[in-house]
């Protein structure tokens, strides 16, 4: 039987399929859990949920309540805005809101969390960071309306962020290893660490697209060299080489990307727009073959570890879509094959899959889904996935966040954790909350 967390109850993590479940979340309940296996506790990061609730529940404009800290755009701003709705209809914010828009990130190399905490602002968490508890913010002149956070791979610390107008791309610095900034970059742009650290966050680069690009998909190459993005009222997807600061556009009258997407290998590369079409693409002379769905758009999308299966969740639909090629790269032979979550249309009564997560060992997968009844409103569902080739699931249960009629709104898994499955959560409370799923590896 799936594990289901009773109202007023809150998950804390998994074991061997069984979630379980507090009264409260403490630290205290943690450790007794998981603390005495995994030998560290995640503690729950709060942060000021308002700017993304308003996207989120979509108030009328005369409900919204503005934020005290976060400013209101200026005239210009919202011409601009308007003028990007007359030409790119599909583009609108409440639309944008229901993409995996990749909000959540995990230090490849490390327990340091990063997500979108405001319309403006990252908070980033170092867990290993045992004499303090708190969290670290980045902000910044040149960032504004923050869409989209990831982790460089293989270069310590170091994050870029899509925001509006093009990439902040932020490292940590400490005495005796001072990251160089490049020319342009104010240095009033800083992230001070918390109390009691010695280093500062220093905002190194700014990858400059046109001033009203809405820079909302991000993706780094695996090796770390080049990083990928998009924008939802842009005509192409561009991929910087970040050492240089060179960006080149690729275009073929692609225009509104939702995301984009490396394979693990970095052979692959998957973008998706919001008419409902995506492309698969090989990297080597970056051809592209394009697919369409007759269930609306793909609201999420993540590969398998091998790169070789890439599982896509659409607006419309309660069934998931599993991409297997056929063939070694650079070949786009492949076939799309459905992969059925029967619990989310008859169990949930929910009209589509909101956004997805697949662990990097490929063992867990983690739904949100549109509405659901009000039994299992604003839960999260996290499944067991087998491939032996093809892609099965299994329900394990599902995930209750700390608060009342809460919901999840961005999620991730942590992609190199090595005692399994590690999953994090920003929760419509203002809670950032981490589930590691400890079980049995198959």
């Amino acid at each position: 039987m799936p594990s289901f967390p009773p109202p007023g109850g809150v998950t804390v993590c998994e074991i061997n399929r069984d979630l379980v479940v507090a009264d409260s979340l403490s630290e205290d309940r943690a450790k007794e859990a998981y603390g005495d296996v995994l030998g560290m506790v995640f503690s729950r990061i709060p942060f000021q949920p308002d700017d993304l609730l308003t996207k989120h529940e979509a108030p009328a404009p005369d409900d919204a309540e503005p934020s005290e800290s976060v400013p209101r755009a200026s005239l210009v701003s919202t011409v601009a805005e308007s003028l990007k709705k007359m030409l790119f209809p599909s583009c609108d914010p409440k639309l944008l809101e229901e993409f995996d828009t990749q909000k959540v990130s995990w230090n490849p190399h490390k327990h340091c969390l990063a997500f979108v905490s405001g319309k403006d602002q990252v908070t980033v968490h170092d867990f290993e960071d045992s004499d303090s508890k708190e969290s670290c913010i980045l902000t910044s002149e040149h960032q504004k309306e923050v869409k989209a956070i990831e982790w460089r791979p293989n270069s310590g610390k170091m994050i870029a962020v899509g925001c509006k107008g093009g990439i902040c791309l932020w490292s940590a610095s400490y005495p005796g290893n001072v990251p160089s900034v490049k020319s342009g970059v104010t240095s009033s742009s800083f992230g001070a660490f918390p109390r009691g650290s010695t280093g500062q966050w220093i905002l190194v680069d700014v990858l400059r697209g046109s001033s009203t690009e809405l820079v909302s998909a991000l993706c780094w190459k695996p090796d770390g060299r080049y990083l990928a993005s998009a924008s939802c009222n842009g005509q192409s997807f561009t991929i910087w080489d970040v050492s240089q600061g060179l960006g080149t556009p690729i275009r073929r009258g692609l225009s509104s990307i939702s995301l984009v997407r490396w394979s693990p290998s970095g052979d692959y590369f998957l973008t998706a727009k919001f008419d409902g079409t995506f492309h698969l693409w090989e990297t080597n002379t970056w051809t592209s073959e394009p697919w369409s769905s007759s269930n609306g758009y793909v609201t999420g999308a993540n590969w398998d570890p091998e790169g070789r299966v890439a599982l896509l969740s659409f607006s419309n639909s309660t069934t998931l879509g599993s991409v297997h090629f056929s063939s070694k790269p650079p070949s786009l032979d492949a076939h799309l094959l459905p992969v059925e979550l029967p619990e989310i249309s008859s169990l949930i009564v929910s009209r589509g899959i909101e956004k997805l997560a697949w662990d990097a060992s490929g063992e867990r997968l983690a739904v949100s889904f549109k509405d659901g009844n009000e039994t299992y409103h604003g839960l999260l569902a996290v499944y067991d996935v087998r491939r032996s080739p093809l892609v099965s699931v299994s329900l394990v249960g599902f995930i209750r966040g700390p608060g009342e009629g809460v919901k999840p709104l961005a999620f991730a898994f942590h992609n190199k954790f090595k005692q399994g499955p590690l999953l994090s959560v920003c929760w419509s409370s203002g809670w950032c909350c981490t589930y590691p799923l400890i079980l049995r590896s198959h």
